[in-house]
């Protein structure tokens, strides 16, 4: 994220932060096809569109899953790699959570 333009960079940041305090920036939609409490975050710029998907309701922490700069001039869709990328980050994210829970309750 830190080579994105620096407007992308305050705009993602900003709907993170809100999303910490338990709320949803207007710039976020429900990231379908990852997972439950996956979210998208767009931020629009000259160079094109920016995007961060992040994980909440895992324990009380917000895992940032995939950074990118969708660069496809065709369709919506994100590449299966991504996609992939994703999914995988959020199973680790999943994991960490578990052992934060079970260190917690010991």
């Amino acid at each position: 994220m830190k080579e994105f333009p620096e407007s992308v960079q305050k705009d993602i940041g900003d709907a993170l932060f809100i999303a910490q305090a338990g709320s949803m920036s207007p710039a976020v939609r429900p990231m379908k096809g990852i997972g439950s409490g996956v979210f998208e975050i767009r931020a629009h710029h000259g160079s094109g569109t920016y995007r961060a998907v992040y994980a909440v309701k895992i324990g009380m922490r917000v895992y940032v899953l995939h950074c990118f700069q969708k660069k496809s001039k065709r369709g919506i869709k994100i590449p299966v790699k991504d996609v992939d990328l994703m999914r995988r980050r959020l199973k680790v994210a999943q994991e960490l959570e578990a052992k934060h829970e079970r260190k917690d309750h010991s």
